[in-house]
């Protein structure tokens, strides 16, 4: 088995996609649109397989995010960068661009070298090796 993708509620659809575009090197399908019921979404795809679905609804409300304090529910996912060096490098790309450090680069307690970031929606995401 293998997670094939994990959805988030967006605000800004095309800020988010261009975020993981230019980070995370994500590839996006065309954009789905549903006038109905008002959706759109973007599926984006990584090189090993799994995928990211960006949705947004007009009529979907804003839950708290606060990295400091967390709640029930999913809470962050990792991203595998390849190495120590990749990690920093792109913290460090990631902070002179203005985005949130949340956790600097480190060897956690059991063993994972990581950064915790936030994208521009305030998601927790861990770049590890």
């Amino acid at each position: 088995m293998k997670i094939e993708h994990i959805a988030i509620w967006v605000n800004d659809l095309e800020t988010m996609k261009a975020f993981y575009i230019r980070y995370f090197g994500a590839t996006a399908n065309e954009k789905y649109h549903n006038p109905v019921k008002h959706f759109q979404s973007y599926f984006l795809s990584f090189e090993d397989g799994c995928r990211l679905e960006l949705m947004q609804r007009p009529d979907i409300a804003d839950a708290p995010k606060d990295y400091n304090r967390q709640t029930t529910g999913l809470i962050h996912f990792a991203v595998s960068v390849g190495s120590r060096e990749n990690v920093d490098a792109l913290t460090e790309q990631l902070r002179q661009d203005g985005f949130p450090i949340a956790g600097e680069p480190r060897t956690t307690g059991d063993g994972y070298y990581e950064s915790v970031v936030l994208d521009p929606e305030n998601n927790i995401i861990e770049i590890t090796v």
